[in-house]
């Protein structure tokens, strides 16, 4: 799953983006609003984590103009401003949660996690294809007994194939999800971890090809 965050102190930023790259999401950091409202245009992200003292633009104002625009991505405000009249603006303009600093990233995670289950599209913990299973609390492919741990990155793609399953995934597509829009990663490193994959779905006989369509990408097949 991938999260944009928007904080100006850099230090906070950088630190975020380590607890949730750490905890297998996807990320990429702004410190404007500005940047934050480009970013949201995409759609590209499963959720947002948003300071709302911000130069130019507040958190408050971007969430404000994506929602007027259509966008439903969920929202979470994460903030020093504490009063329930602020609490009730953030709501107010389209947040789904409000957390205070300081805060624990226990509580943190589980906010942001609860805040992706209630999305418009509900994810499951378990998602699955046939006989196999993704589970995303333990980042754990299975088939009946047999368990395969993937990594981060072998997580997020697979995320996106069994979301999708029978459609062709273009590699620059899983480079913008999984590496963000400003990576310098070569497209051939999307292959190294497919790769990857294929072996891990070798190793457990699970009845699912990941196909490379020339000049169009990769499409994840159930054969059952």
């Amino acid at each position: 799953m991938r999260l944009l965050i928007a904080e100006d102190d850099p230090k906070l930023l950088k630190s975020l983006t380590h607890i949730f790259e750490r905890n297998k999401f996807s990320v990429d950091g702004v410190t404007t609003g500005e940047e934050a409202l480009l970013h949201g245009q995409s759609v590209e992200y499963d959720g947002l984590v948003l300071d709302i003292m911000m130069p130019g633009m507040d958190g408050i104002q971007v969430l404000k103009t994506l929602r007027r625009e259509g966008v439903t991505t969920p929202a979470l405000f994460l903030t020093a401003r504490s009063e329930v009249s602020q609490r009730v603006e953030g709501l107010d303009a389209g947040a789904d949660d409000y957390l205070p600093k300081p805060f624990s990233t226990a509580e943190l995670l589980a906010r942001v996690r609860a805040m992706l289950r209630r999305k418009d599209n509900y994810l499951p913990d378990l998602l699955t294809l046939g006989p196999v299973t993704l589970d995303r609390a333990t980042y754990q492919l299975s088939v009946g007994d047999q368990v395969q741990t993937l990594s981060g990155k072998e997580f997020q793609i697979l995320e996106m194939m069994m979301q999708a399953p029978g459609r062709i995934l273009p590699p620059e597509r899983f480079l913008t999800h999984v590496w963000g829009w400003d990576t310098n990663v070569d497209s051939s490193v999307v292959w190294v971890h497919i790769s990857n994959l294929r072996k891990k779905i070798a190793a457990l006989q699970a009845p699912l090809e990941i196909r490379f369509v020339r000049n169009a990408g990769y499409v994840l097949e159930c054969r059952v």
